[in-house]
C-alpha cells in the first residue's frame, strides 16, 4: 500500500508565489480576464502541469486543465481561478488552482494513481470583468449567443474584443460544454473572503451554499452647467442623485431584512471640478443567499433609483448586466468534507459564501463543494488580502484527503 500523501508546504508556497509573479505591482496583482498578464499565467500553470506528467489542455474560454489518471471517463475536478480583480490580493483564487496541483503532486510522490481521474482546473474570467463566471459557465452550457455577443466590461470593452485581441475565437466558448456526467465532482478550496472564520477561531469553513449576485450599471443623465452660476435649485446634478441613492441603502437592506448591495465603480462625465456633473454611470452589485430576496432588492432599488431621479431632475436607466442565482452544494460532498476534517481533527463550520465562485456555477453540471481557509481582518479584493500559512496547510491537507478518498473507487 503507497505511503499516506502529505502536502509539502514549501512546494506550495513557491507555486504560488511563481502565479503571483503575475501582474505583480506595488498596488497589488492585476491579471484581469484575458489581460496579458492573465495569458501568461495560464501559459506558466499549464508548462508547470506538463513538467508534471499532467495531459494538460485548454478549453474555448480558454480554462487550462492538467489530467491526472486514467485517459477515459469521468473525473473529480479540483481549483479555481487564477484571473485577479484590479489591485487585487495574491491568494483569491490562485491559492485553489496552486492547493490542487499540490494535491495531484503529493499523490504522485507516493505512487498513488487514482482510479478515477484528476483534473486541476484553472477556470478562466471568475472575477466578472465582463459580467460573469465565463469559464465555469463555459463548461456547464450556460453561455448564450446573445450574451457572449454583448458582454462588455466596465470600461465597454467587449469580451469578443477582448479575446480576439488574444488571438483566441470567441465562438469556441459555445462549444466547451462538458458533456453531462463527464465530471463526477468539483471541489476548490479558497480563502473565506470575510471574517467569520477568524473571529471564531475555527480553521475551517464549509459553505453550504454561495449567494447570487446581480450586476446592474445605472446611469443617470442630468446637464452639465457651470458650478458657480447655476442655483443649486436649477441644477439637474447628476452626483446629487447618486449620492441620495446611496444613502437609502440601508434602508432597503433593513426593509428586506436580509442583502447587500454595493456601488463599487462610479464614472462622472464630466468629472470638473467647476462643473456640475452631468452624468453618472455606477456598478450595483445585489447579493444575497436567497433569490426572493434579491429579487426584491432590484425591484425596490429601482423604484428608489425612479424616486430620487425625478427628484434631481434626471433620467435614469438601468442594465441587468448579469445574474448568479443563489445555489446550495452538495449535502453529500459537504458531509465527506466534514467526515475528512473530523479525521484529522481539524475544527470546521458550515456557512454560507458571501462571495461567488465557481463552484456554484458547477453545481448545474455536477456535485460540487468548497473548503474555505480564514482571511486575516477578513480582508479581500486588496493588496492586504492574506492567509495564514498554518491554515492554509490545513485547508490542503483536507482538499488532499478527500481527492484521494473520492477518486479512489473507479467510475462505473
Amino acid at each position: 500500500m503507497a505511503t499516506a500523501p502529505t502536502i509539502n508546504s514549501g512546494r506550495l508556497r513557491q507555486l504560488l508565489d511563481g502565479i503571483n509573479r503575475f501582474g505583480a505591482s506595488a498596488g497589488g496583482f492585476n491579471r484581469p480576464g484575458f489581460s496579458d498578464a492573465d495569458m501568461a499565467v495560464r501559459d506558466f500553470f499549464a508548462a508547470e502541469m506538463e513538467r508534471d506528467g499532467l495531459v494538460v489542455f485548454r478549453d474555448g474560454a480558454n480554462s487550462v486543465f492538467g489530467r491526472f489518471g486514467p485517459a477515459d471517463g469521468p473525473c473529480i475536478m479540483a481549483g479555481s481561478h487564477l484571473d485577479t480583480v484590479v489591485d487585487g490580493g495574491a491568494f483569491d483564487g490562485a491559492l485553489g488552482v496552486a492547493v490542487a496541483l499540490e494535491c495531484v503532486r503529493a499523490m504522485k510522490e507516493v505512487g498513488i494513481v487514482p482510479a478515477t481521474p484528476i483534473e486541476v482546473a484553472a477556470t478562466s474570467e471568475e472575477e466578472g470583468r465582463f459580467g460573469g463566471m465565463l469559464g465555469s459557465q463555459a463548461m456547464a452550457g450556460l453561455v448564450t449567443r446573445e450574451w457572449l455577443d454583448t458582454a462588455v466590461d466596465a470600461d465597454g470593452l467587449r469580451l469578443t474584443d477582448a479575446m480576439a485581441g488574444q488571438g483566441l475565437n470567441p465562438e469556441s466558448v459555445l462549444t466547451s460544454v462538458r458533456p453531462r456526467g463527464s465530471v463526477k465532482s468539483f471541489l476548490e478550496l479558497h480563502i473565506e473572503q470575510g471574517p467569520v472564520l477568524e473571529r471564531e477561531g475555527i480553521a475551517i469553513g464549509l459553505p453550504t451554499g454561495a449567494t447570487g449576485i446581480i450586476n446592474l450599471q445605472v446611469t443617470l443623465s442630468g446637464v452639465a452647467n457651470h458650478s458657480g452660476t447655476t442655483p443649486m435649485e436649477m441644477r439637474a446634478d447628476a452626483f446629487a442623485g447618486l449620492a441620495e441613492i446611496a444613502v437609502n441603502i440601508p434602508a432597503l437592506i433593513e426593509e428586506a431584512g436580509s442583502g447587500r448591495i454595493t456601488i463599487g465603480k462610479v464614472e462622472l462625465q464630466p468629472n470638473h471640478p467647476h462643473t456640475v456633473p452631468g452624468e453618472a454611470v455606477f456598478s450595483v452589485i445585489i447579493r444575497d443567499g436567497d433569490e426572493a430576496v434579491m429579487d426584491t432588492l432590484n425591484r425596490r432599488f429601482a423604484e428608489v433609483a425612479a424616486v430620487v431621479a425625478k427628484r434631481h431632475r434626471l433620467g435614469l436607466s438601468i442594465e441587468q448586466m448579469s445574474v448568479i442565482p443563489p445555489v446550495g452544494f452538495d449535502p453529500g460532498l459537504v458531509a465527506l468534507l466534514e467526515e475528512e476534517a473530523a479525521r484529522f481533527e481539524l475544527p470546521a463550520m458550515r456557512m454560507i459564501s458571501g462571495a461567488g465562485h465557481d463552484a456554484q456555477t458547477m453545481m448545474s453540471l455536477c456535485p460540487s463543494a468548497m473548503i474555505f481557509v480564514p482571511s486575516r481582518d477578513g480582508i479581500s479584493h486588496a493588496p492586504q488580502e492574506f492567509s495564514e500559512w498554518s491554515d492554509i496547510e490545513k485547508g490542503a491537507e483536507l482538499m488532499l484527503a478527500a481527492l484521494v478518498r473520492l477518486s479512489a473507487q473507479p467510475t462505473i
